[in-house]
């Protein structure tokens, strides 16, 4: 049995131009307040892995161009792209505006279990990771539309935010198409 891993040629991935013609994913990814660079390069590497439409960085989160960024991202922070808003609240409004479904990625009294998520075809949903320490913010939380929370089963009660970002966007992808 071939067992070898596979070349990069050999994987069949788009450039970044391509990525910027692949029909859209419906999915938005919101970092309110997010504190380090190196998790905000992490986002853009795993929103670009899961076909992201768009990244928006609110509040303090680092943008483009940055060493930092770049250093995890790898280069997704020129494939996806990506828009700055002062406030998360602003970036709620306008998704809102825009018809996507607002989703805290929270554990709040009435979260939805990642696993009960099943996105609706032709629905489009704006999701929405917090700080490092606080999470995010209680009026961010107030406007989304519901909250999904990570089921966890250690002594720990929360994961980093990039590790939270690709568990929440595979759950949310694996129902999709991709196109290969």
């Amino acid at each position: 049995m071939d067992n070898r891993k596979l070349l990069n040629i050999e994987l069949g991935r788009v450039n970044a131009e391509q990525y910027k013609e692949l029909p859209p994913s419906g999915i938005v990814v919101v970092l309110d307040n997010i504190r380090s660079a190196h998790n905000v390069g992490s986002a853009f590497r795993s929103s670009d892995a899961f076909k992201v439409d768009q990244v928006l960085l609110c509040g303090i989160s680092a943008v483009p161009p940055s060493a930092e960024i770049h250093k995890s991202a790898l280069g997704a922070e020129f494939s996806v792209p990506w828009k700055h808003y002062d406030e998360t609240l602003d970036a709620v409004r306008d998704l809102r505006q825009q018809g996507y479904i607002i989703i805290g990625v929270e554990q709040t009294v009435n979260s939805v279990s990642l696993e009960k998520f099943v996105p609706e075809p032709g629905k489009k949903y704006a999701l929405i990771f917090g700080n490092e320490v606080a999470g995010v913010a209680q009026d961010v939380v107030d406007a989304s539309d519901f909250t999904l929370e990570i089921p966890q089963f250690g002594t720990k009660h929360t994961l980093n935010v990039s590790v939270s970002i690709g568990v929440v966007l595979w759950q949310s992808r694996k129902f999709s198409n991709f196109n290969k």
